[in-house]
């Protein structure tokens, strides 16, 4: 049995991969100049990433007895390329943190799957973050 604690993170995970994939996509389509062009199929790839990510976390709560929100954290698409990014590098870095204390809390509650399957994500998850840092560089 897990606590409800980490049944509430794996809701807030599912929240932020929600949101992230909605924010990356619509930036996708909204993308504007050549370093937009540049971008453009990388928001793309990562928001279809993301919402991979929302379904297996959504499966692994409704297999622990939870219900996955519907409802995804605020979404910030940005006025240009440079506004997205940064936002994008925040919004990744928040995540990493909390994939992390997931990892943890799932780990002291003798959930090793669930801690396995975040450790997957963390690593993507970094990955993105990784991304958007080094594009950002290139605008400045």
């Amino acid at each position: 049995m897990v606590s409800e604690e980490l049944l509430e993170l794996l809701n807030e995970a599912i929240a932020s991969e929600m949101q992230v994939s909605i924010q990356y996509m619509w930036q996708h389509v909204q993308w504007s100049g050549v370093k937009g062009f540049v971008v453009k199929d990388i928001l793309r790839n990562i928001a279809i990433q993301e919402m991979k990510h929302a379904e297996k976390i959504a499966e692994r709560l409704v297999y622990l007895g939870g219900k996955p929100t519907t409802k995804p954290k605020e979404i910030f698409v940005g006025e240009n390329l440079k506004e997205m990014l940064e936002r994008d590098v925040k919004d990744e870095e928040a995540t990493i943190t909390l994939y992390k204390k997931i990892i943890r809390k799932a780990l002291d509650e003798g959930d090793d799957v669930t801690a396995h399957i975040f450790r997957e994500i963390l690593e993507e998850e970094e990955d993105h973050h990784d991304t958007f840092t080094t594009i950002l560089e290139d605008l400045k």
